[in-house]
């Protein structure tokens, strides 16, 4: 995928930016970078679609600006437009995300719902569900958030032994290999990521002027569940309805987490059919 460098909010970012249609724009989460959507986007493509992907603050080949409040999530939301603008987009974006970008994903249409035509969540449910709704289940599944916000202690221990735990957490996924610990194993870059769960998880960090994430998504909203996700719970995304009105709810069987590189084609297919009505 040919990427270039733009500068926004004082930050070198690595975008992908092709195709020449309506705007859809892709968000990755943690640990990924934008290679996480590369199977996704030859489909969207050949589409018709004019695709935008970028590696978000911390991750890939953007910057890790050093600080934990650096990744507060109105910073990446504010990363975001300022992409768009930048990219000179003027018309009203599909927008996609997974994980994190998920997140970054529910606080952008909250708090500029005029700049999008529609939203895709990749597993994740509206944030004030996420908090609410989620059950035991959600709890039981988000132990390595807690262990993330120890500073320095959480470094050590996931990259110990050659990365032993990390890889264990991510159920000896291929893709740490491939790309994650390439990544996260340069200077500062795994402190960078784990702050992006330090500024937003530890009450510590919060801020009075963060995004009311408890407002409704009037967009039409479509959330696709892989039914072995081991990181979220099914009731965080179905109660999301209760503050996304138009959220559909498509429950795959058998899938994971990653699901836009485990299954693809069906993914895509679903986005397809929701973009058609």
């Amino acid at each position: 995928m040919k990427t270039r460098i733009i500068k926004v909010d004082q930050l070198n970012f690595n975008v992908f930016d092709q195709g020449t249609g309506e705007p859809i724009v892709l968000l990755h989460g943690f640990p990924d970078s934008l290679k996480v959507w590369r199977k996704l986007i030859p489909h969207l493509l050949a589409a018709g679609y004019r695709v935008i992907a970028y590696d978000q603050r911390g991750f890939g080949a953007t910057d890790a600006p050093i600080g934990v409040t650096n990744y507060r999530s109105r910073n990446m939301i504010a990363n975001l437009v300022g992409i768009l603008r930048t990219l000179h987009v003027t018309e009203k974006v599909k927008l996609i995300a997974h994980d994190w970008g998920a997140n970054i994903g529910w606080g952008a249409v909250i708090a500029h719902p005029e700049l999008f035509s529609s939203y895709v969540t990749l597993g994740v449910g509206h944030p004030t569900a996420y908090a609410k709704a989620g059950g035991f289940e959600q709890l039981r599944k988000s132990w390595y958030a807690v262990s993330f916000l120890a500073s320095g202690w959480a470094e050590k221990l996931y990259s110990r032994h050659n990365w032993a735990l990390f890889r264990k957490f991510t159920r000896n996924n291929p893709e740490a290999s491939r790309n994650w610990l390439p990544d996260l194993q340069r200077p500062g870059r795994l402190t960078a990521a784990l702050n992006w769960y330090r500024a937003n998880l530890n009450p510590y960090y919060w801020e009075s002027q963060a995004v009311k994430v408890d407002r409704t998504v009037d967009l039409p909203v479509l959330g696709i569940f892989g039914e072995q996700d081991p990181y979220l719970s099914y009731a965080q995304l179905r109660n999301s309805v209760r503050y996304a009105p138009q959220l559909k709810i498509v429950a795959i069987v058998g899938a994971g987490h990653w699901l836009q590189l485990e299954n693809t084609t069906l993914i895509f297919q679903r986005i397809r059919q929701f973009y058609a009505k």
